[in-house]
């Protein structure tokens, strides 16, 4: 993932300070049930690098997927941008899983990006006929509408979540500046609309983004994108950042954290993740199963 990536010459010079919360937030948490359910994963499990680290020693490509829902409950899966697999195929993904795994499909392309979510109908039926087929293993589906599309696109953007089936659980990512100001703010009117159609909203941690870093729920559920940079000393700080917020929010209410691990190159994206749960459970008093390291050599805090 090369959004938001930087110089490694330039990360120790970044404010990594996560905003304060705004105001709403407690309102919306108010409405949550606690008891926080979390969903921790990757953006895919197909990483060959992850064999003999992640994934048993000579462990089979065929027999990645069933791999990683042994370490993770939850997969942010950016594979549906790219192509709308069809149903016997997830069907068969279905299959390879445990009875808690989740599934969060990205909206493809040709929705988001080729039609900027305008006259699109025939793919998103399709789309939807096909994540129709995840069943209970469906999670929350990712809507990251093209980077272009700012404010002067927001009718597009509301319309097109509007029509949209009201049992798919949705959560909105925004790429343009124009939706957020420098100080962790959010566009107020679009903000507004997904609190009345209770849709949520991405949150993503990259560094050279820090306005994307913007804080709003919209719901009392939490949707967290984070970046990391190989495992610089910085991924350490600012994931105690996030385990400190998470742990504020579970306090105040909150429902559903999904937290999915990025980084620019995903070889290590395992040892952060087992880093970031680690902390949740001695600060948070979660008792989220720590992912296995096999190759303890490679993991450089294990």
């Amino acid at each position: 993932m090369d959004f938001g990536k930087v110089p490694d010459n330039e990360l120790d010079h970044i404010d990594f300070t996560l905003p304060p919360d705004p105001e709403t937030n407690r309102n919306i948490l108010k409405k949550g049930k606690g008891n926080t359910k979390f969903y921790i994963g990757c953006p895919k499990w197909g990483i060959k690098e992850w064999v003999g680290k992640l994934y048993p020693k000579g462990t089979k490509e065929k027999d990645f997927l069933a791999q990683y829902a042994t370490q993770f409950n939850s997969i942010e899966f950016n594979g549906f941008y790219y192509n709308v697999h069809s149903r016997e195929q997830v069907e068969k993904w279905v299959r390879t899983v445990p009875e808690n795994f989740l599934f969060c499909p990205k909206f493809t392309q040709s929705i988001t990006h080729f039609r900027r979510l305008k006259d699109a109908r025939h793919e998103v039926d399709a789309f939807l006929n096909v994540v129709e087929a995840f069943g209970r293993h469906l999670g929350p589906v990712f809507l990251m509408p093209h980077p272009q599309m700012g404010l002067s696109h927001r009718d597009a953007i509301e319309d097109f979540i509007a029509d949209l089936p009201q049992d798919i659980d949705v959560f909105l990512e925004l790429r343009h500046e124009d939706w957020y100001d420098h100080d962790g703010g959010y566009d107020k009117e679009l903000y507004s609309f997904m609190v009345k159609q209770k849709k949520g909203l991405i949150i993503t941690d990259a560094s050279g983004r820090r306005d994307c870093v913007h804080m709003h729920l919209s719901t009392p559920e939490c949707f967290i994108r984070f970046v990391g940079n190989g495992l610089h000393p910085t991924d350490y700080t600012r994931i105690d950042a996030w385990v400190q917020r998470i742990k504020q929010w579970m306090d105040q209410g909150l429902e559903t954290c999904y937290f999915f691990m990025h980084q620019h190159e995903e070889l290590h994206s395992p040892e952060l993740i087992r880093y970031f749960i680690q902390e949740l459970n001695k600060h948070a008093g979660t008792k989220i199963p720590l992912p296995r390291i096999y190759d303890e050599g490679a993991a450089t805090l294990f």
